[in-house]
């Protein structure tokens, strides 16, 4: 699925955005992801948002316990989405869909007088994440392999046949984005040069969890 067609170019994107810093979550291109917002400087930057590009940067917390601090350090690549889905419910929160549009680096943050943070973001390095491509050959059988006993051990119900058919894109970056990995682990499947890497790095993962998960001399169960 290309870009939407507001965005052909990194210069369509805005170089200041609104970012939403959440440990342990991360947003893809042309992926999506709910959020449900109820914090008062998160409600602050949807209104804001869709005020104007509808858009925020979806970003991690840098080091250890920095997601309980209120300004925590910000790792430097995150990435932009556009508000999709937009509800309010009866107690005053947020439903949203972002859909993600493209990586960015940050260059800098704002010194805003706003509740919420915002940052320079550089697209320059990630200017593809726009273009439609041919979804590339993954290794899926072996995806499929170690994901099989990964979901089975954390008994998590999968629709797979769904999953066998998907496009790579859709795939790879649902998991990556779902699976409970630690949030060292999001960031680097975040940063991922291409989709080839990063469901390599996906498949790594999954086989290192499902290996430390068999006990001292045993055997794995698949079911």
């Amino acid at each position: 699925m290309p870009a939407p067609r507001r965005y052909r170019n990194i210069s369509d994107l805005p170089a200041i955005i609104p970012v939403f810093p959440l440990a342990g979550v991360i947003l893809l291109p042309r992926a999506k992801l709910p959020l449900n917002i109820f914090e008062p400087r998160y409600l602050a930057m949807i209104d804001a948002a869709m005020d104007h590009y509808r858009v925020i940067g979806m970003i991690q917390p840098r080091g250890a316990g920095a997601d309980k601090a209120k300004n925590p350090p910000l790792t430097s690549v995150g990435c932009v989405g556009r508000i999709t889905e937009y509800s309010e419910t009866d107690d005053g929160r947020y439903l949203i869909t972002l859909t993600g549009i493209a990586r960015f680096q940050v260059s800098g943050e704002r010194d805003s007088p706003t509740p919420y943070r915002e940052v320079a973001a550089d697209y320059a390095l990630f200017a593809e994440d726009l273009l439609s491509l041919e979804d590339p050959p993954i290794a899926r059988d072996r995806l499929v392999a170690a994901l099989k006993p990964y979901l089975s051990d954390r008994a998590m119900q999968t629709d797979w046949k769904s999953i066998e058919e998907a496009p790579s894109e859709t795939l790879v970056n649902a998991l990556c984005m779902l699976c409970p990995f630690e949030p060292s682990e999001k960031q680097a499947l975040l940063e991922a040069p291409d989709l080839v890497r990063r469901s390599d790095a996906l498949i790594a993962l999954l086989e290192m969890a499902n290996a430390s998960a068999i006990p001292s001399g045993g055997t794995p169960s698949l079911n």
